[in-house]
């Protein structure tokens, strides 16, 4: 196996499947036996790949005289890691990359498809790899960061063009590693001693210059866990406090839940609840490495009310969403046609119903997804307060911000989410 054959398996198997690619590359590379320089090409062509296929594909339209859904998928997924190699690979020759293209239609088996991706490839070069946008703007927008045109105009109609075209040009980055520093075990100066760098945004976020930051004898102590700089912010929102009880609605894998504990410098009572036990035993195992014994994870539904919870100081709700947020992280999401997220406004409702009730007068309910769209963000928390006369905003002046709610995205130098702060009004029942 090589770099490009694995990298080219998994494409076809994302396409045919449309598995989640990071647990489909987790699981291939483990199993390929590449050398860590093979392993790190592998990773770029794949996740660079998905990132870019609106665009990759629009250029296959524009150099085939067959149209991308009518060809072999083995032959597409060639075509793209080709032209992703040319487009975007500088230390790849142009040579290399149409050589090494055609050589995988023989390694696939698909030999005979040899002197049509040769053809393409070239046709492309010969073209001074001019990718032709179309004269429409919206559809121009769609193909330039590959995205597609309904989520374009959606961005434009609700965050304006300059946040959309922020975003959206981030989203193709590679993102960045952020770790959170264990102030119960970890003294500052050893996660600079691995080359950390602080945050701006967030004190005790970190940037790391690892490949595998769960790989580190740092990690296995206990010092850091893996989490964005928005999910740190999540928790400053929250603001939890030592002492209190805070419960954590959708906890898993535990990277918010840890935080609040390490804020509460681990005293007090943290409830972190999910719906599947695998995901659970995730909490569990990161608490034990890290030290906390604060942390109470367990199975739950949480749209179904517990009566044998108790009133908390501090709830957070940070509910299922459709993820357009992470789309830097998780970029097969970005092609997910938006239909398939209408229910979820009605799931997110549901579980800020069930966890309103556990606050206690004078109390903190925070509200959050890692989205950006009004339906799953400013509509909910709208609703919410309109039905809910017992609940007020309550400002995020020590954030700098002047709202009770705020969407945060990579000009903040975070993932894009969404975070809103309520008080139960202390005479409430």
């Amino acid at each position: 196996m090589t770099a490009r054959l694995t990298a080219a398996g998994l494409l076809v198997r994302t396409l045919r499947d449309g598995s989640y690619s990071h647990l489909a590359l987790d699981s291939a590379l483990s199993a390929s036996g590449l050398s860590a320089q093979d392993r790190a090409l592998c990773t770029q062509l794949y996740y660079g790949v998905i990132r870019r296929m609106l665009t990759l594909r629009h250029i296959v339209s524009c150099y085939s005289k067959r149209p991308p859904e009518r060809l072999d998928v083995q032959v597409l997924c060639i075509l793209y890691l080709g032209l992703y190699q040319l487009l975007y690979c500088d230390g790849i020759p142009d040579r290399a990359a149409v050589h090494e293209s055609v050589a995988l239609t023989r390694d696939m088996h698909k030999g005979s498809a040899a002197g049509f991706v040769n053809a393409v490839l070239r046709s492309f070069l010969r073209d001074d790899k001019r990718i032709r946008l179309p004269q429409d703007e919206t559809a121009a927008m769609s193909v330039r960061w590959s995205v597609p045109e309904a989520l374009v105009r959606v961005l434009l109609a609700e965050k304006g063009p300059d946040f959309t075209e922020a975003f959206l040009a981030d989203a193709l980055k590679v993102p960045p590693c952020t770790v959170r520093r264990n102030p119960l075990r970890c003294p500052p100066q050893a996660l600079e001693a691995l080359g950390a760098a602080p945050c701006r945004r967030v004190e005790g976020a970190y940037l790391l210059p690892v490949q595998d930051p769960a790989g580190t004898p740092e990690f296995r102590q206990g010092f850091y866990h893996v989490q964005d700089t928005a999910s740190q912010l999540c928790c400053a929102v929250l603001d939890p406090q030592p002492g209190e009880t805070v419960l954590d609605m959708c906890a898993a894998p535990g990277g918010k839940t840890f935080t609040i504990a390490e804020r509460m410098e681990d005293r007090g009572q943290v409830y972190a609840f999910d719906l599947h036990e695998k995901r659970v035993r995730l909490i569990e195992e990161g608490a034990a490495r890290l030290g906390l014994a604060c942390i109470r994870a367990g199975v739950q539904d949480a749209s179904v009310y517990r009566a044998d919870l108790p009133l908390a100081d501090r709830v957070l709700c940070d509910v299922p969403c459709s993820g357009l947020g992470v789309i830097r992280r998780k970029p097969e999401i970005r092609y997910k046609p938006l239909e398939s997220f209408a229910r979820l406004p009605e799931v997110q409702r549901g579980i800020l119903e069930t966890a309103c009730r556990y606050v206690r007068p004078g109390g903190t309910l925070v509200y959050s997804t890692c989205t950006v769209v009004r339906s799953e963000n400013e509509a909910v928390v709208e609703d919410f307060l309109a039905a809910h006369p017992e609940f007020e905003p309550e400002m995020l002046t020590e954030l700098g911000i002047d709202a009770a709610w705020h969407t945060f995205s990579p000009a903040e130098d975070c993932d894009g989410f969404f975070a809103a702060r309520m008080r139960r009004k202390a005479g409430a029942s």
